[in-house]
């Protein structure tokens, strides 16, 4: 067999095991589970995030969030930081007052709001705009990029901007105690597509996050401290719906929860009207 011949075949069967249908991937392919996980909203994708209306982004609690602060800095033009980097006091409390997003343990006064750090939203809002270039920091103070001039009036890009900072530039396990792995993050489209296809009706978080170990098994053993097997995936699922869920779509506004407010209750999910509007997955 002629070298040309032989490498014609090797190059067919490589395109056929790379185009195949696979089970673990809800039927996706290999090919395009690449990009799933490394150009989720690109052009050759099988997800993407469509334009809503105004009114549609109103509903988006983080990106309303963000867009507080953004006009805020057009306004006053800059914001000195605190020695730290964070934002000063009343900034914060400025933010957190206009309801956008609220947390639990502020909300039921375990927790007082005096500083940025007190709030993981609001930390968090800061960050994601600092990673998508929309503002920056420079001499102790933040102010808004060339970048985030020009996004002033579209809700869109801003979100764009946010959501793949989010899921691409931000270290999910930041917040949390589950150590320096890729559970939730890694594959975070892949979490999208399992909602849009089964998000209608209300479903245990554990059917969501049996689905994605199933697709990426290896993630279970990436917990820092592990234990025997059956605790060590118990702990993987907790970190993946905390992560997934309560930090992420959830801010997003693109999913609701359910849950009994106790221990080891179980936690329900369903997406919102939004998602389907705001993500289609082909």
């Amino acid at each position: 067999m002629k070298i040309d011949s032989l490498q014609s075949r090797i190059d067919k069967i490589m395109h056929e095991q790379n185009n195949r249908s696979i089970s673990e991937f809800e039927r996706y392919s290999p090919f395009e589970m690449q990009y799933i996980l490394y150009d989720t909203f690109g052009e050759k994708s099988p997800i993407n995030l469509t334009e809503v209306t105004e009114s549609d982004y109103k509903t988006i609690p983080i990106l309303n969030q963000a867009r507080f602060l953004i006009e805020l800095l057009y306004k006053q033009g800059e914001i000195k930081l605190t020695p730290k980097g964070f934002l000063p006091t009343k900034i914060v409390s400025e933010m957190y007052s206009q309801g956008f997003l609220k947390e639990e343990l502020i909300e039921s006064g375990i927790s007082k709001l005096c500083k940025e750090s007190d709030s993981i939203t609001i930390t968090l809002t800061r960050i994601l705009l600092e990673l998508s270039g929309i503002v920056k920091k420079q001499n102790g103070k933040l102010s808004l990029t060339k970048n985030g001039k020009k996004s002033l009036d579209s809700s869109h890009k801003i979100l764009y901007l946010i959501l793949t900072a989010f899921g691409t530039k931000f270290n999910w396990a930041f917040f949390d105690r589950y150590g320096e792995n890729n559970i939730g993050q890694l594959g975070f489209g892949f979490t999208l597509i399992l909602l849009s296809k089964y998000g209608k009706d209300k479903k245990i978080d554990t059917f969501y996050a049996d689905k994605y170990f199933r697709a990426f098994p290896s993630l279970i053993k990436s917990l820092e401290n592990p234990r025997v097997e059956t605790v060590e995936r118990q702990e993987a699922v907790r970190c993946y719906s905390l992560r997934s869920f309560d930090r992420f779509l959830d801010y997003f506004g693109v999913i609701n929860i359910e849950e009994e407010k106790r221990l080891s209750s179980d936690k329900y999910i369903s997406k919102t009207e939004i998602f389907d509007k705001l993500i289609t997955c082909r």
